[in-house]
């Protein structure tokens, strides 16, 4: 990895103490609600950013979300885990996107739609590791972070959006050298975090070099990061793209394609 990414990761604050007590209860067999209580309300960020998320059109509740325990018994655990560890990473690394042309507030929404995409779709299919994927599909893109400082750095933006019109992941490694999962897998194995999490998320498009036990995985997120594209998620071609993927991996594609369409619909229904 070259110099200038290592340099920025390694530059990296610690990780917060709630974002400890996250991990530690993630790891749990049996979550409690209100444990996970507890450890969001000391948090500002995580109350705030969770409860936007839960009243956004994303879920389309009806009536308003105005307290942690509420958006937490409609979200579920494991979701709003996923929420709270990805808002305060976000927080910590403090870059902008300019080079991708969106705000923060565009990344998290488009996270909201990675894990609901993962979420439904892995719901329909029984798929054993649903939760602990809600979470990879949520975090994955967080390398974009690091790629938009490079590229700004590098005064290429003008030539990084040009390209990002073709294809997100080609136009990642042709400016900066990595693909977005290399540098979010790397961020995680610099803050420690959990081992199945940076491997899953490390190997997307690079199977041929990943451990047998986390192909299913990173072709899961594979599927995911191209249908959910943070340029343009859920347009047409990247959803043929993600489909020819899904037929590639041996998947069934109708509880993919409930899945898109379910999503579209919410996501057109945005006010």
């Amino acid at each position: 990895m070259s110099k200038k990414i290592i340099e920025k990761i390694d530059s990296l604050p610690p990780l917060p103490k709630s974002v400890i007590e996250l991990e530690k209860f993630r790891k749990l067999p049996d979550k409690d609600p209100d444990e996970l209580l507890k450890i969001i309300q000391k948090d500002p960020l995580i109350v705030t950013t969770l409860l936007r998320v839960a009243n956004s059109s994303m879920f389309a509740f009806r009536s308003k979300v105005d307290t942690v325990h509420r958006a937490i018994s409609l979200l579920g655990v494991n979701f709003c885990i996923s929420i709270a560890l990805g808002s305060v990473v976000q927080d910590l690394i403090k870059s902008n996107l300019e080079a991708y042309n969106i705000t923060t507030d565009d990344f998290m929404e488009n996270s909201n739609l990675a894990s609901s995409f993962v979420n439904s779709w892995l719901s329909a299919i029984n798929f054993e590791d649903k939760d602990e994927l809600i979470l990879a599909a949520f975090l994955q893109e967080v390398g974009k972070f690091i790629i938009s400082d490079v590229v700004i750095e590098n005064n290429e933006i003008n030539e990084f959006q040009q390209a990002l019109k073709t294809d997100t992941s080609k136009a990642e490694n042709k400016f900066v050298g990595f693909t977005c999962a290399k540098i979010t897998a790397n961020i995680f194995k610099h803050w420690k975090l959990d081992p199945n999490l940076i491997f899953s998320i490390g190997f997307v498009q690079d199977l041929n070099a990943c451990p047998k036990e986390f192909i299913k995985k990173c072709q899961v997120l594979e599927i995911t990061k191209i249908s959910c594209d943070i340029v343009n998620p859920l347009d047409e071609k990247n959803i043929q793209k993600a489909l020819n993927k899904a037929i590639e991996y041996n998947f069934d594609i109708e509880p993919l394609m409930n899945t898109i369409d379910s999503l579209k619909v919410k996501t057109s229904n945005k006010v």
